[in-house]
């Protein structure tokens, strides 16, 4: 597919921020609707460092770059523009359901103008600051074990705890292998509760207290975590619970209400992603932490199959009116 060079400007019917599973899904519906779509997408997904999605039916196994490659190529087909580049800011300077209701500005430097949004922005992992675990991240340092999980079945685990939470993690690591370590690092024995370890035990998962110093590499491999004490223990497979920070600086531009989760702060949606702004929705992580590509490939349908009917009794109401 040939991407635009040059930031096009213009007034579209819906313009998509971002091209992941999410922003690429719903322009894929928005095109074969008829719509002029644009997508603006900055070339930063969310799982870039793996090797391969999983889980997500007839496309198993498929490397990440692959699948949203060949996402770019589909939406193609009925129309729909693709630029690389980066939205800067929006806002929303009309008022009839029928205008040109939002005004966006890309980093290169051009303006366009758009009906309705789609956001799909994401969210972005902060790593917790163990050395090893931001350079193997995506290799043998993991995350989640529905993504990972059957890759590395049966080889010893280690959990790194970011908080109490974690206990979540490592307890549902022992569907995966019988041998796993919750490593509390800067959480305290005490913060654990008696449910927790009575739980931590029925499922045979060892607790090591102490913080954890780094991992230990041999031949560009993880072989063990050591601690601060010098212990180290043989793991060769960490799963880390990374801070999610959600990317949702263009729908607070907007206005649009949020609400608080364990996770990070996230718009208020209904069940199509539309948000509290009129003509905004959103997508994939933008809204929510649990997001799978699988996940967010249907949310972006979602969002777009509600636009199309948004847009189209906008119109009707429109002629009826004149």
């Amino acid at each position: 597919m040939t991407e635009k060079k040059k930031s096009p400007a213009g007034t579209y019917d819906v313009i998509v921020v971002g091209g992941g599973a999410a922003g690429l899904s719903a322009a894929l519906v928005l095109g074969r609707a008829r719509l002029r779509t644009l997508v603006v997408d900055a070339g930063e997904p969310r799982n870039t460092p793996s090797e391969h999605m999983q889980g997500y039916l007839t496309r198993d196994g498929m490397a990440p770059a692959e699948f949203l490659a060949l996402g770019r190529e589909e939406i193609t087909r009925y129309g729909v523009e693709l630029v690389r580049d980066r939205v800067i800011d929006v806002s929303r300077d009309g008022a009839g359901a029928g205008d040109a209701s939002f005004a966006v500005r890309l980093a290169g430097g051009e303006d366009a103008r758009a009906r309705r949004l789609v956001v799909t922005t994401g969210l972005r992992d902060e790593l917790p600051a163990v050395p090893g675990v931001a350079e193997r991240f995506g290799r043998d340092v993991l995350h989640c074990p529905f993504c990972h999980g059957w890759e590395v079945r049966d080889e010893p685990f280690g959990v790194l705890a970011a908080g109490p939470q974690s206990v979540h993690q490592a307890l549902m690591g022992s569907r995966w292998s019988a041998d796993v370590r919750l490593f509390l690092h800067t959480v305290a024995e005490e913060e654990l509760s008696d449910d927790d370890l009575r739980r931590l035990a029925a499922a045979g998962v060892g607790v090591v207290p102490g913080e954890v110093a780094g991992l230990r590499i041999e031949d560009d491999r993880l072989t063990g975590v050591r601690l601060a004490d010098g212990a180290t223990h043989d793991r060769t497979v960490v799963f880390v619970a990374p801070k999610a920070v959600p990317q949702t600086g263009l729908m607070e531009r907007l206005g649009a209400e949020f609400q608080e989760t364990p996770f990070g702060a996230y718009p208020v949606v209904d069940p199509t992603g539309r948000t509290t702004v009129p003509g905004v929705w959103t997508a994939g992580n933008a809204m929510g932490f649990a997001e799978q590509v699988v996940h967010a490939a249907s949310g972006g349908y979602r969002a777009a199959t509600a636009i199309v009917g948004d847009l189209l009794m906008s119109d009707l109401d429109t002629a009826v009116a004149e």
